[in-house]
């Protein structure tokens, strides 16, 4: 009986800690909004909320109107999702109203850009950092939102424009198009293809271009080929062309390869830093899932 005892509990301790991970690292990102200096945050709203959906968006952003008289507040508009997303997407997918929202909190050295997202249906965390780090922005907690669920395409020039206006560093337009035209071209490519795995092609490529200063088409084809084959993943000749194009944008960029890698860590060493191998990963649960039920089976068989 002790022995069955002990089973049931470490079964019950096991599933446990597959609920709690989540949870932990939602409450990490509130802190660093809570524990931040006022100064260091900027929150960009989209113009066009009406007061329901704004008070929607403070509270997936944690904050409250007490909090609002202490950060830098801006707003992103209609005009300006228009100017920067105008090239990518069509006007009846920008819509008419801003919405996408945005906070901003500024970190430290080495601390990276964290990324969370909240009523965004198209673009994903790991999306928005690699657009962010094309940008230039650095050691930054992120945490995009909308009043239900939008695109949140446009929260990136909200993000671009509340890093700017911390840090006083100018962003430069050729590197908002880029980064913008970046976060089109992965979300896209998501359509077809698993999110994470475009997340790491785009990674990969953009590592090879910055490291080995690539700006050829047939290297940057070759580079793209390489990752697609590591991921397991086919893409379309139109779609590794769309990559290309991307890439040599990115190639007239002063991008800093260890920056990058600084910077988004959990994006290009993910696996490494886990220890465990993307099949591993993907299987994890389901191998505590199948030890709980094979556990019961041989209870009741």
């Amino acid at each position: 009986m002790r022995a069955l005892y002990k089973k049931i509990t470490a079964a019950v301790l096991a599933a446990a800690m597959v609920l709690t991970l989540p949870a932990a690292g939602l409450t990490a990102k509130a802190d660093a909004v809570t524990d931040a200096d006022p100064k260091d945050v900027y929150v960009s709203f989209g113009a066009d909320l009406n007061s329901d959906e704004k008070a929607t968006v403070m509270d997936l952003l944690g904050i409250d109107e007490e909090d609002l008289e202490s950060y830098t507040v801006g707003e992103t508009t209609n005009d300006d999702e228009h100017k920067y997303l105008g090239d990518y997407l069509d006007d009846s997918v920008i819509g008419s109203r801003a919405l996408s929202s945005v906070i901003v909190v500024l970190g430290e050295d080495g601390d990276g850009i964290d990324v969370e997202t909240k009523n965004i249906s198209y673009c994903t965390a790991g999306m928005y950092t690699n657009a962010l780090i094309t940008a230039g922005i650095e050691n930054a907690d992120v945490i995009v939102a909308g009043p239900f669920e939008i695109t949140g395409t446009a929260a990136l020039v909200g993000a671009m424009k509340a890093y700017s206006e911390l840090t006083g560093e100018e962003i430069s337009e050729e590197s908002m198009d880029t980064a913008v035209n970046e976060l089109v071209v992965t979300s896209q490519m998501a359509e077809d293809i698993d999110s994470e795995d475009i997340e790491q092609l785009i990674a990969y490529v953009k590592a090879k271009v910055v490291e080995e200063g690539l700006d050829d088409e047939d290297k940057i084809s070759e580079a793209i080929d390489e990752g697609a084959k590591q991921l397991n993943i086919t893409i379309t000749d139109e779609e590794k062309q769309t990559i290309i194009s991307l890439m040599k944008k990115i190639a007239s960029l002063d991008l800093d390869i260890d920056s990058m890698k600084e910077q988004a860590k959990d994006l290009f060493n993910k696996l490494e830093d886990m220890g465990i191998d993307k099949e591993q990963a993907k299987n994890f649960f389901q191998k505590i899932i199948d030890a709980i039920q094979s556990f019961f089976n041989d209870i009741f068989s």
